[in-house]
């Protein structure tokens, strides 16, 4: 039995954020009944990374919305609000990421719902919380980015910032807002009351970051360095990097800089004997070693490193990746079906309980495909 079977999560929210934190409940078992606006339905519908859609829509909205069912209501509306409460009413979860005030002008806030549903566990998602200047900016993710700091860690010292490229604020905060609503859910076993758990986008990327802002503030408060080249982290030192090689890129995490020398038959690391060196001196250690390893193939370096018991790995695109058999192993890959019978692939849950996999084959819904269904259950 999957551990969140019989949890009933009503789900307001909507682009990516709050979505992935009720995703990863969904796949735990959880039901999730997706409130949506009539017509429009989430705005994340329509919101592509590319101009791949699948079915009609947009891919990022099926992949972060599968094994839910969607409930069509206008929140604006008295009727249809009073429906929305009344599922509310038997709901052990609410999630939201309207930003702040919103959620008050709506009649949804925290109290007004706590009063219907006392052991209701409330969870919200904004950009920078509820107080400061900056409460009202809209949270999308490269402006938390932006913000944040992490800019600064990526990409070489004359690059400038560099954001990734990937919506890690949103991820990272849907991971957390799902943390805490699981914590929540133990409290509610043991005290029978509820909670109200608060996320922010970013505070999210702040805490992602908290070895680098934790070295910061005890490193005198010196400004970001990265590596004029080869950079992969901005405080750590040489080799930490990708690198070309003759036919591909060669990864290098930590290791000893002569040891490497003398595996690589590369008499000028050996010159760096002492590890302090290979944080002061990283710039020129990380030059020889570019331009060494331009000399031979990936296989060929990997071939004497990895049984060194030296840190390193290919450096693979999704194609040769996906075709790897260790990428064929962890079946991360898993066919759903909408109702409508279209099917597509994408990814599944990666936590694994008891030795199962946490798979589901139910894709995303269209928009208020279940309201009639749960309009009978009311």
């Amino acid at each position: 039995m999957l551990p969140l079977k019989d949890i009933l999560v009503v789900d307001l929210s909507q682009f990516l954020s709050a979505p992935s934190a009720t995703l990863r409940l969904a796949d735990l078992g959880a039901r999730v009944i997706k409130v949506e606006r009539p017509e429009t339905g989430d705005i994340c519908r329509q919101l592509y990374v590319s101009n791949v859609m699948l079915n009609g829509e947009s891919s990022v909205f099926r992949a972060i919305n599968r094994n839910k069912e969607s409930f069509q209501a206008d929140l604006k509306t008295e009727d249809d609000k009073n429906k929305v409460l009344k599922l509310i009413a038997k709901a052990d979860v609410l999630v939201h990421n309207f930003r702040p005030g919103v959620i008050e002008r709506l009649g949804l806030d925290y109290d007004t719902v706590k009063a219907i549903n006392p052991s209701i566990v409330y969870g919200e998602i904004s950009g920078y919380g509820s107080e400061g200047p900056w409460a009202k900016k809209p949270g999308q993710d490269l402006l938390l980015q932006s913000l944040s700091g992490v800019t600064w860690l990526s990409g070489n010292a004359d690059k400038g910032p560099v954001p990734m490229g990937i919506a890690i604020a949103d991820i990272l905060a849907g991971s957390h807002l799902a943390q805490g609503i699981l914590a929540a859910l133990v409290k509610r076993i043991k005290s029978n009351t509820g909670s109200k758990v608060s996320v922010s986008m970013l505070e999210s990327i702040l805490d992602f970051q908290f070895e680098t802002i934790t070295t910061y503030y005890h490193d005198g408060g010196e400004p970001t360095v990265r590596t004029a080249s080869n950079n992969a982290h901005a405080y750590l030192g040489a080799p930490y990097g990708v690198y070309e090689t003759q036919n591909g890129h060669l990864a290098l995490a930590m290791g000893a800089i002569p040891v490497l020398g003398e595996l690589l038959s590369c008499k000028a690391l050996t010159e760096y004997p002492e590890p302090d060196s290979w944080f002061t001196q990283r710039d020129e250690i990380k030059d020889i070693l570019a331009k060494h390893l331009q000399t031979q193939s990936t296989e060929h370096w990997l071939s004497i490193l990895e049984p060194a018991d030296i840190w390193c790995a290919d450096v693979l695109s999704w194609d040769k990746l996906f075709a790897h058999d260790g990428f064929k192993a962890l079946q991360m890959i898993q066919n759903v079906k909408m109702g409508d019978g279209f099917e597509y692939q994408t990814t599944r849950c990666p936590i694994k309980i008891d030795g199962e996999y946490l798979t589901s084959s139910l894709g995303s819904p269209s928009i208020g495909e279940h309201t009639a269904k749960i309009l009978s259950e009311l």
